[in-house]
């Protein structure tokens, strides 16, 4: 039986000191070193996938754009958003990266469900939607609004980066941007779905959906 990652509680941190540190973690770490979790929120700041094209920025508004190593295209962080990084050894836990990433959709899944929001999937685009559509790829995003985004990289079996929840935020910033590299996606956070969480309240929650 796997044990429970660690979880770290780190507040509100910049970015790339935080991105640095999962990369110096994982380049660390051994077969014995434990997984963890690390529950934060950031400053405003664009991230752009390893494979991601600038042009999904689509006008400057002063927010720094950071260039990174994980899959994916760009999205946004800011405060008010949870963000969970998920450093795993993935060998050791028996998983394969698209069933890690399934398991995690339906911790987020499952934590809205708890909440009284049905949300899904939607086919060839990782994250959790709410709508009312067929979930059958881009043609279905005028029917869905993301309300998590989710990214990952591997190393060595081991992964880092993990998922962003929309909570309570100023959602503006996504103007600026194709968000996962579609045009139009609608936009959304559980405050606006009638979901009474804070950020805390949802790391806490979507912790114990994670462990799960």
């Amino acid at each position: 039986m796997s044990v429970s990652p660690v979880v770290r509680w780190l507040g509100q941190v910049d970015y790339e000191p935080t991105w640095q540190a999962m990369l110096d973690f994982t380049a660390a770490r051994n077969e014995e070193t434990p997984d963890e979790l690390w529950v934060c929120q950031h400053p405003p700041v664009y991230t752009l996938g390893q494979a991601g094209k600038p042009e999904h920025l689509l006008h400057d508004n002063g927010i720094p754009l950071v260039k990174i190593d994980r899959g994916g295209q760009i999205t946004y962080h800011g405060p008010g958003q949870l963000v969970v990084y998920l450093l795993l050894d993935l060998a050791r836990r028996g998983l394969k990266v698209r069933e890690l990433v399934s398991r995690i959709e339906q911790a987020l899944i499952d934590l809205l469900a708890h909440n009284g929001v049905a949300a899904t999937r939607v086919d060839g685009a990782p994250g959790v939607y709410v709508g009312q559509g067929p979930a059958d790829g881009k043609q279905a995003y005028s029917a869905y609004a993301k309300v998590a985004a989710l990214g990952l990289r591997i190393r060595k079996s081991r992964c880092y980066h993990g998922l962003s929840l929309n909570v309570d935020m100023d959602l503006s910033p996504f103007n600026a941007i194709n968000p996962c590299g579609y045009a139009g996606v609608a936009v959304t956070q559980t405050r606006d779905l009638g979901v009474p969480l804070t950020p805390a309240q949802a790391g806490a929650a979507l912790v114990a959906h994670l462990h799960r």
